[in-house]
């Protein structure tokens, strides 16, 4: 008698996205955040999940490199519907769309809540890359603060350009609190002030410098600048490091894709998108 063997393929891991999205709205809170666009499920592709695709901006060639990768599901930082931009989807966010929905890729984003997580939020991986504690809120009363303050080994402010450096791959813009004005008396001086207490909000957060400096920090680190900002570090004696909205965001998540991973035990690619802004 001939035994017959029979090779059957593992079935893969897969799940709703409708169950994915129930884990990470309440992992990170998300019902707790007044915010700029909708967290969560944005758009429905249609089926269930098995593999991921995550980045900082759902872009059109974050969505390419999905199709590609042949992903069921982006999950992004930055997603869609924000408030103040046009409602009917049509030119660049119809184009993205149609592409999701063509391909049945659902889309995911997370904003505010995946800034403010404690343990894998973008405040909390660029401090944990940068070899700081969290230690607070740069406004106390927040129950979810979006901007923290963290303290670190005192150093100089090249050091901290050397660490900022080698965490994100790119040199930030430096504003010195030394600044001294041409002609002054102080023009020539030499300075040794050291950094301790820093404030941290990744991305567009700029304009809190000034509560950093209210809180007592040596420094703030975000990841844009306006032209005021520069007066206002010189002007209240608080450095100020602009190391670029996509660099300081891309650490939240990935480190979300990867507790996806574990939990569910589903394949999930992080996939940079090259931006120097």
């Amino acid at each position: 008698m001939t035994a017959t063997r029979i090779l059957t393929e593992p079935t893969p891991s897969t799940i709703s996205v409708q169950e994915l999205t129930r884990f990470c709205d309440d992992y990170l809170s998300a019902d707790a955040f007044k915010d700029y666009a909708p967290n969560g499920l944005q758009v429905d592709g249609g089926r269930a999940i098995q593999r991921i695709v995550t980045g900082v901006t759902a872009c059109e060639a974050l969505i390419e490199a999905a199709i590609a990768d042949k992903a069921d599901a982006i999950m992004v930082h930055h997603g869609y519907f924000w408030k103040g931009e046009p409602a009917p989807i049509t030119g660049m966010k119809g184009r993205r769309i149609r592409k999701l929905m063509q391909h049945g890729i659902s889309m995911i984003g997370y904003h505010l809540p995946l800034d403010a997580h404690p343990r894998i939020g973008n405040n909390a991986k660029l401090a944990e890359m940068l070899g700081m504690t969290i230690t607070g809120a740069l406004y106390p009363n927040e129950t979810h603060p979006v901007g923290n303050i963290a303290t670190c080994p005192p150093q100089s402010a090249q050091k901290l350009i050397a660490q900022i450096t080698q965490a994100l791959g790119r040199v930030p813009l430096h504003i010195s609190a030394n600044y001294s004005a041409p002609n002054s008396t102080d023009a020539n001086m030499e300075h040794n002030r050291l950094i301790e207490r820093v404030g941290i909000c990744t991305g567009g957060a700029q304009d809190m410098i000034e509560q950093a400096a209210l809180m007592g920090c040596d420094a703030f680190i975000s990841g844009e600048i306006s032209e005021r900002t520069t007066h206002i570090a010189r002007e209240l004696g608080i450095d100020y490091f602009a190391c670029g909205h996509h660099a300081t965001e891309r650490g939240g998540i990935k480190a979300l894709g990867d507790l996806i991973a574990q939990q569910f035990g589903l394949p999930v690619t992080f996939i940079d998108i090259d931006n120097p802004a």
